[in-house]
């Protein structure tokens, strides 16, 4: 077994169609199914079920098509990694944060990384929830930060900030703070929410705020973007309800109205794998605790 063939298998492993798999390899479709044979052969398993209409992955197809992005990530992770070694450096953090994060956390924790490793880089990528985990499974980041209440057994957890909400009306809105009383105001109101995709346990912890007030809410617009969501409620399309952090460096016309008083909260987590051996990251942690 060779590396191309993992490579080929897993192109067309999420292609599940020979010649397109075969147009992004930019190799002929006999050759690719012949690649594809020859890793069959020496596994001695089936990892295609082939009819003339579709190519869908066997049991034993579906096992290594997660097993192989996993191996592929880690292993383009390790050279790149290697290189920076040569060069003197420490090696790289790859990052996933909600952009609430980058709000105070991220920032904070990337200033003392500088000062403390200056010889460790950063990427940084802004994904949902649900995207971050996946990537940690596949090794494309080595830690990712989350509002979830829970994540997979096979991930290491730190929650590293916890925020109320705020209410999110426009400027011109006729409630404000000054005469703001309960969230009842705006029963008839329409709201801008995260979608369920940001996080399903975000949003059920959203909808628990209307159903302490009594009412359910009229959910005009959804979102994965705070900006999207501003400029909507900017546009006085509808208010939003939002972390509380979010509030910080936002020059709209609109106003944050504290819902600190209700029980309800959010955290921000730090998730990473467990079995993660990026010497880079362990350093990274270490600063979570200062």
């Amino acid at each position: 077994m060779e590396l191309r063939h993992l490579r080929y298998f897993l192109t067309l492993g999420k292609e599940l169609h020979f010649a397109k798999a075969a147009e992004k390899l930019y190799i002929t479709q006999p050759a690719l199914t012949k690649q594809i044979q020859q890793l069959e052969e020496e596994l001695k398993v089936k990892l295609f079920e082939r009819t003339k209409r579709r190519v869908k992955l066997t049991v034993a197809g579906e096992y290594l098509l997660t097993e192989a992005e996993y191996m592929l990530n880690h292993l383009e992770q390790v050279v790149e990694a290697t290189q920076r070694k040569a060069e003197g450096e420490e090696g790289e953090v790859r990052i996933g944060f909600v952009g609430s994060a980058m709000q105070n956390i991220i920032p904070n924790l990337l200033e003392k990384l500088h000062q403390k490793h200056p010889g460790i880089h950063t990427s940084l990528q802004e994904l949902n929830n649900r995207d971050q985990l996946d990537a940690l499974r596949h090794d494309k980041l080595d830690i990712a930060f989350v509002r979830l209440v829970t994540v997979p057994k096979e991930l290491e957890t730190q929650v590293v900030f916890e925020d109320s909400f705020s209410l999110v009306v426009s400027k011109t809105h006729p409630v404000s703070r000054s005469n703001f009383s309960s969230l009842t105001q705006f029963r008839k109101e329409n709201f801008i929410l995260f979608s369920n995709d940001y996080s399903q346990e975000y949003y059920d912890n959203i909808m628990s705020i209307f159903t302490d007030h009594g009412f359910e809410p009229k959910v005009s617009h959804r979102s994965v973007q705070a900006n999207s969501i501003f400029r909507l409620v900017e546009k006085r399309l509808g208010v939003a309800i939002v972390p509380s952090a979010l509030q910080s460096g936002v020059n709209l016309d609109i106003e944050f109205i504290s819902l600190a008083h209700l029980r309800q909260r959010t955290q921000l987590m730090a998730v990473w794998h467990k079995q993660n051996r990026n010497e880079a990251l362990g350093k990274f942690l270490e600063l979570l605790s200062d």
